[in-house]
C-alpha cells in the first residue's frame, strides 16, 4: 500500500502549475515582442549563439526537480500490510465516577483528576489486555468500548469531566451492569471491572450488581477516592473556585468516602477494595490482581510499519536541479557547428 504522510502539502502542486502557466504566458509575450523588433529569422541570425530551446529545457527540468522535492516533503511511504497478531490478556472495564463530589480536594489535586491520572498510569502498564471506559453519575454511559487501542483510551480519558453526565448521583449499580454487558459471554472468566468512586449518594443496589457480575465469572474491584473526614465540594466557574456547594439550609456540603459500601461491593464481586490516597492511587494493587487472572488469547489486526521512500525523490530532485544548473542558455558549440541542413557542402 502506498500513501503520503503529509497530504496537506499537495497544494504545492497548484503553485508549481501556476508557475508553469506564468512561464508559458511570459514565453509567448517574449515571442510577440521579438516579432515587433524584426523578422523572426533575422533575429535568430543575429542571435545565433543564443539557444531558443535551452531555456524551455531548463525550466522543464527545474519544474520536475521542484515536483520531486515536493513529493519528498509529502513523505511517500510503502507498506502497511494488514496482519493478524495473536495477543493474550484480560478484558478490563473501568467505571469512573464523574459526579460533582469527585471535585472534592481531599485527594490532590481533586478526586477526579487523581482518578484520571491513575487510569492513565494503568493504561501505560497494560500488556496485551483490552480496556474500556464507562463514566457514571446519576446514570452510566459507555465512554469507550473495549479495545486494545491504548492511544484512543487516553484520548477519551482526556475529555472526561463532571459535566459530561447531566444527571447527578452515584449509580454504581448501573455502571457495574453496563460494564457486565460490555463483555461477551466467552470472556467472562477473563474479565474484571474496576469501579473508581467516592461511593457517596449511591442510588441503586450496587452490591447485588456486583454479585450478579461475579456469578458470571467477572471480578469487581473498587478504588475509593476520598477521605473518611470528607471535604467540601468546590463550585468552579471559568476554571476558578468561586465557593463551595451548600445544602438547602445553607450549610456547606461535606463529601465523605463511603468505605463500608465500597468494601461490600468488592467482596460481593470477589475483588479488592483499595482506598486511594494522594501518594498511592491503588493502581498497583489492581494490576497485581489482574496479573494473577487467567489470560485469554485473541487475534488483533495490526499494521506493519510504513517504510519511508522520500530519499529517492530527494535524490531525483538533486540530480534534476544539478542538471538544470549545468545546462547553459547558449547553444552548444559542437551542435552549433553541426549544420545538417547545409545544402552547399562540397
Amino acid at each position: 500500500m502506498f500513501r503520503f504522510a503529509h497530504n496537506e502539502y499537495m497544494i504545492g502542486f497548484a503553485a508549481i502549475g501556476l508557475i508553469a502557466l506564468l512561464f508559458i504566458i511570459m514565453w509567448q509575450l517574449r515571442k510577440h515582442s521579438i516579432k515587433k523588433f524584426g523578422e523572426l529569422e533575422l533575429v535568430k541570425a543575429l542571435t545565433k549563439d543564443v539557444s531558443a530551446n535551452k531555456p524551455i529545457l531548463k525550466f522543464v527540468i527545474a519544474i520536475l526537480g521542484a515536483s520531486m522535492l515536493l513529493v519528498a516533503i509529502m513523505r511517500p511511504q510503502l507498506g502497511a500490510k494488514e496482519q493478524e497478531v495473536k495477543r493474550s490478556g484480560v478484558d478490563l472495564m473501568i467505571a469512573l465516577d464523574v459526579s460533582k463530589s469527585m471535585m472534592a480536594e481531599d485527594i490532590r489535586p481533586t478526586r477526579l483528576q487523581r482518578s484520571i491520572h491513575a487510569i492513565s498510569k494503568l493504561i501505560d502498564q497494560l500488556k496485551g489486555d483490552r480496556i474500556g471506559i464507562i463514566v457514571f453519575a446519576g446514570q452510566a454511559y459507555t465512554q469507550l468500548p473495549i479495545t486494545t487501542d491504548y492511544g484512543a483510551a487516553k484520548l477519551y480519558l482526556s475529555s472526561v469531566s463532571t459535566g459530561m453526565v447531566p444527571t447527578q448521583g452515584t449509580a454504581i449499580g448501573a455502571a457495574i451492569e453496563l460494564a457486565t454487558e460490555s463483555f461477551s459471554d466467552s470472556t467472562h472468566k477473563h474479565a474484571a471491572i474496576v469501579v473508581i468512586t467516592d461511593g457517596e449518594n449511591h442510588e441503586d443496589d450496587a452490591i447485588e450488581a456486583a454479585k450478579d457480575a461475579n456469578k458470571k465469572g467477572i471480578t469487581v474491584h473498587t478504588i475509593g477516592m476520598g477521605s473518611k473526614n470528607g471535604s467540601p465540594i468546590p463550585i468552579i466557574s471559568n476554571q476558578k473556585r468561586v465557593g463551595f456547594l451548600k445544602d438547602k439550609a445553607g450549610h456547606t456540603v461535606i463529601s465523605k468516602l463511603n468505605v463500608a459500601l465500597l468494601g461490600d461491593i468488592a467482596r460481593a464481586g470477589n475483588g479488592k477494595f483499595i482506598r486511594a490516597t494522594t501518594s498511592d492511587d491503588g493502581i498497583n494493587s489492581v494490576l497485581e490482581s489482574i496479573s494473577e487472572m487467567e489470560k485469554q488469547e485473541f487475534g488483533v489486526k495490526l499494521y506493519t510499519d510504513y517504510k519511508e521512500q522520500f530519499q529517492y525523490f530527494i535524490a531525483a530532485a538533486f540530480l534534476l536541479l544539478l542538471l538544470e544548473f549545468i545546462i547553459g542558455k547558449r547553444k552548444t558549440k559542437w551542435l552549433q557547428n553541426l549544420d545538417l541542413f547545409n545544402q552547399n557542402k562540397g
